[in-house]
């Protein structure tokens, strides 16, 4: 059995437009949900053997902010693939890990991200963890994923359980969507 944790970076800042999407840092929302958000990643108390992450400036700074006062330093294997990749790219990623390693936190995107989980998890109506993730997967969203298998390589559609998934706005309500007027 492996285990894949998902982590969207947190919201980001889209003030500059001149900035390049890659170099967009996060916004005063974004880091109060990345801590929120990395303490209640300790508190699961799940241990990571990798972090693969997207090198992309809001993902760098949602890692660091999420890893604040942890004690801890992570060995992070940044990687341009996961930078906007299509949830295919993932599972190529992810397939090529080594055995050896028996959980991973990926960093990263949406729609990647999402889609993993669409692409892992039957839609068969046995999930509403996956119900949730239908309606939206937020920015710092973190979910868990159990895979039924002993190699990465082996990794299927389909085969995955979704066994948590927390949202900044579960732990605060305040880093819920902001509400229109």
């Amino acid at each position: 059995m492996k285990t894949l944790g998902l982590f969207r970076h947190a919201k980001s800042d889209w003030h500059d437009a001149r900035a390049r999407d890659f170099d967009r840092p996060l916004n005063a929302r974004g880091r109060e949900g990345a801590l929120v958000m990395g303490r209640h990643i300790r508190e699961h108390g799940q241990r990571w053997d990798r972090i693969i992450a997207s090198p992309a400036v809001r993902s760098a700074e949602t890692i660091e902010i999420a890893s604040k006062d942890s004690g801890h330093s992570f060995a992070i294997n940044w990687d341009r693939r996961v930078y906007l990749a299509s949830s295919a790219t993932l599972l190529d990623l992810l397939r090529e890990q080594d055995n050896a390693v028996q959980s991973i936190l990926l960093v990263g995107h949406n729609p990647g991200l999402e889609d993993l989980i669409f692409d892992l998890v039957p839609d068969d109506g046995t999930s509403p963890l996956r119900d949730i993730v239908e309606q939206k997967f937020p920015t710092a969203t973190y979910a868990v994923l159990e895979l039924p298998v002993e190699h990465w390589s082996d990794i299927a559609e389909g085969t995955a359980r979704l066994t948590r998934l927390t949202r900044p706005r579960d732990l605060d309500p305040a880093l819920g969507p902001e509400l229109l007027d």
